[in-house]
């Protein structure tokens, strides 16, 4: 699948089947945050990769994150703070984003969750304090037909050039 097409079908999937992810497909989307630019080329990321079930169960205690439990594997996108104080947030939201894609591109479903106690989930993942939980990715193939995107702003409305508010010439 070329990106573009990656890009306009993935959507938020929460409803996954108990298909289990192939190893080597799971190992496409992680090498995906791998290879990832970042500032400086620090990296400053770790990827865990969380599929017993009781540990899902924990990690679906934030408000819009329930049906963690209920998806085959649940990726937490941890930054080292320390590693690159000022950048670590961006580049990990690139690899995580680089990961939706390639998963996206493999046919599995993927939803981006911010509904978490960071201090809860490095609790239970033993995470070190060098670190923030930034994104937690939930991956798994749909149970069903994930519904069609909804209605999407113009380029006009949320474009301008050269300054706020300026539309496009010509």
């Amino acid at each position: 699948m070329e990106v573009t097409e990656a890009i306009r079908v993935r959507r938020s999937v929460r409803s996954f089947s108990d298909r289990e992810i192939p190893e080597e497909v799971l190992m496409k989307i992680l090498e995906a945050g791998r290879v990832s630019p970042s500032a400086s080329n620090m990296q400053p990321w770790h990827f865990i990769v969380v599929k017993d079930a009781a540990r899902r169960e924990a990690l679906s205690k934030g408000r819009y994150a329930k049906f963690l439990s209920d998806c085959p594997v649940v990726i937490v996108g941890c930054g080292n703070k320390v590693a690159s104080s000022k950048w670590y947030r961006v580049d990990l939201s690139i690899a995580l984003e680089d990961m939706v894609l390639e998963a996206t591109s493999e046919g599995v479903g993927t939803c981006w969750i911010g509904s978490f106690d960071g201090d809860s989930v490095k609790d239970v993942l033993k995470i070190p304090d060098d670190f923030e939980v930034v994104a937690m990715i939930a991956v798994g193939y749909p149970k069903e037909n994930v519904a069609r995107r909804s209605s999407r702003k113009s380029l006009a409305e949320i474009s301008s050039w050269e300054e706020f508010g300026r539309p496009k010439p010509g």
